[in-house]
């Protein structure tokens, strides 16, 4: 008995996403299969207590980037998750979905909020996001935008 074989999108090593509900568009990504998690940066992280429900509060990105809105996200559907940094130290980062989209499709992405506001991207896409999704072939980039593009000509 064969079984079908899932047709996987091609992305190169970098790409852009657009987080609609944040209303943030073609915000820099890459693509890191050496991550289990995917990652995005974020600041103000803090748990606030509202009529009693704890909710993880933040804003993604940082003041300077050129995409930063200032917009406040507030969700009760958090946890916090030990993680494992690039130094080989463990910590505590708090973890969200967040949908996505990319390639013209929606997905709901678990992101570990972190500080990356040194990095050269503010997110990161792992292997759990990528697994069943994509082939990555590190020799591209920025696909889905190149597909974008050419849909629009």
């Amino acid at each position: 008995m064969t079984r079908a074989v899932k047709k996987l999108l091609t992305i190169g090593i970098t790409d852009h996403i657009d987080l609609p509900e944040q209303d943030i568009l073609r915000l820099p990504c890459k693509i890191d299969t050496g991550a289990d998690t995917s990652a995005i940066h974020c600041e103000r992280l803090r748990i606030k207590e509202i009529n009693g429900v704890e909710y993880l509060v933040f804003k993604l990105l940082d003041k300077k980037h050129p995409l930063y809105n200032g917009k406040e996200i507030r969700t009760t559907e958090f946890r916090e998750k030990k993680v494992k940094s690039s130094f080989g130290d463990y910590e505590f980062r708090y973890q969200v979905k967040l949908p996505v989209r990319i390639f013209g499709r929606r997905y709901k992405v678990s992101f570990n909020l972190s500080n990356r506001k040194n990095m050269r991207y503010p997110v990161l896409l792992g292997r759990r996001f990528l697994t069943n999704r994509f082939l990555v072939d590190v020799s591209k980039r920025d696909l889905s935008t190149a597909k974008a593009t050419n849909r629009t000509e």
